[in-house]
């Protein structure tokens, strides 16, 4: 089934539990925080119901069921392919601002439902809720990381204070009993479901921890914390066009004793997969390789700012200006690389295939490493232009003012009304609050550095590049002299 935007929004209108500060919620839909951004999320759900886009971005599955592609099981590299552009055309309708859209779980969670047997005993309720995400469309957030303050469980001990990180309280022929906070649910505010599981290693003592499960968002004793909603701050659209659509507020997902029954865990006492479940199937590749692609859309709309900006000021034709231009072109081809690298060296998994592992880490670690110099640059590259306009765009409506400003404050390479809104935008990519959690985000969205830099330490091939050094060395032995010495 494909869900158009209405019926999304529908959906979201079910009694969850959402907090802003200490206002309870009652309709994500319509609230001034969150119903542009859910705007957003309901015109994704209408483009993919579009026929006019149905051979792109949606497929039907062996059972005779038309769904979403980002739920494509890929036997083929032509179908990988068709998963890279559903995913470009869906980063594109946010220009890469929305991290967790519908297809990065849906792709986790596919990515699973291919070797679900590593699930052991609860196999089929991979599968059961893969058929069930693709079945209804079902957008779900995920919150995979314990709280920062909850890493140290000796404190709480020596304490004697309860941990604060989720963890199974309670047992029974129906399900589990789960309590406590997981971090960091971004986007679930606007969607169904929340996918609950560790990405970072627990220590055999944490048994109680290592739990993976899906919870909807209206479970009695689920709530939602956000941050501070940006939305907002947005007085006009013209004035920050991009916090006005793509605020995808971030939350902390709290559990009060909440009961979930035994078909919707997927890992329960058992440490060791807990976390090896992203690496053991494709999940992580299914799912990074959106991140990859929706990181691509961003860095289009960065480089196609800075060459606008700077032709408005008529420095696009300096020779410095094309230079860094230039290296900024030259930086999107290379992502570009590494993501159709990883269609041509597509990996097989029993009957299906994924994205090639050390192509995507590659490119997960240079967006993770390059998003801040590349905003830097952006910034270099507006100079003090982006705090030479008025406050806001009210300044048009005065007659006089108007006027003053429409002949003071053009180019001879625009004019200046357009070269507000051109800055407008830029500052709200480099400079606004919306940006600033952007930075954030970008640096941290898939782990620290550090765990992204593990990662490609595990894909990489080290028996060979140590065979090409032995080989070397192998191929000459010690001088004579020194031999008999």
């Amino acid at each position: 089934m494909l869900k158009t935007g209405k019926e999304h929004l529908d959906s979201l209108r079910d009694g969850r539990v959402v907090y802003v500060g200490k206002e309870r919620v009652d309709d994500v839909t319509t609230h001034p925080a969150f119903r542009r951004a859910a705007q957003t999320i309901a015109d994704l759900y209408d483009l993919k119901a579009d026929p006019a886009h149905r051979d792109v971005m949606s497929y039907v599955d062996d059972d005779g069921v038309r769904a979403s592609t980002y739920f494509m099981r890929a036997r083929t590299s032509a179908e990988l392919a068709q998963r890279s552009a559903a995913h470009k055309k869906i980063a594109d309708i946010s220009h890469g601002l929305l991290g967790r859209a519908p297809d990065y779980i849906a792709s986790f969670v596919t990515g699973m439902s291919i070797c679900p047997e590593v699930f052991g005993e609860r196999a089929g309720n991979v599968t059961a809720y893969w058929r069930y995400m693709r079945d209804n469309d079902v957008y779900a957030a995920h919150a995979i990381v314990a709280p920062q303050a909850a890493r140290d469980p000796a404190y709480y001990e020596r304490e004697n204070r309860p941990i604060p990180t989720l963890r199974v309280v309670s047992e029974g022929d129906d399900g589990v009993v789960v309590h406590g906070m997981k971090m960091l649910a971004t986007g679930a505010i606007l969607a169904n479901d929340i996918f609950i599981g560790n990405i970072l290693p627990l220590a055999p003592e944490n048994k109680a921890e290592s739990i993976t499960l899906v919870v909807r968002c209206n479970a009695p004793g689920v709530s939602l914390w956000s941050r501070k909603p940006l939305e907002p701050t947005a007085t006009s659209e013209f004035d920050s066009p991009l916090t006005w659509r793509f605020d995808e507020t971030d939350a902390m997902v709290m559990f009060d004793h909440v009961k979930v029954p035994w078909e919707q865990v997927f890992v329960h006492n058992d440490v060791a997969l807990s976390r090896e479940l992203y690496f053991r199937t494709p999940a992580h590749v299914y799912g990074n390789h959106h991140s990859n692609v929706r990181f691509l859309a961003k860095l289009q709309l960065i480089i196609g700012l800075a060459s606008r900006v700077t032709e408005s000021t008529g420095a696009a034709q300096v020779p410095a200006v094309r230079e860094t231009l230039g290296r900024m072109a030259s930086q999107e081809a290379l992502l570009s690389g590494l993501i159709d690298g990883q269609l041509w060296a597509a990996e097989s998994w029993g009957e299906y295939v994924a994205f090639n592992r050390r192509s995507m880490y590659a490119a997960l670690n240079w967006c993770v490493e390059e998003y801040s110099p590349l905003i830097d640059t952006l910034r270099e590259l507006c100079g003090g232009g982006v705090l030479q306009m008025p406050a806001d765009a009210s300044v048009l409506e005065d007659p006089e003012l108007s006027k003053i400003f429409r002949e003071f404050w053009h180019t001879p390479q625009l004019d200046a009304v357009n070269r507000m809104k051109l800055l407008k935008l830029t500052w709200d990519l480099v400079g606004s609050e919306f940006a600033g959690r952007h930075l954030q985000y970008e640096k941290f969205y898939p782990g620290a550095r550090f765990i992204v830099r593990g990662h490609n330490y595990r894909e990489a091939p080290w028996e060979e590049f140590h065979r090409v050094v032995d080989e070397l060395m192998g191929s000459y032995t010690y001088p004579a002299a020194a031999a008999s010495g």
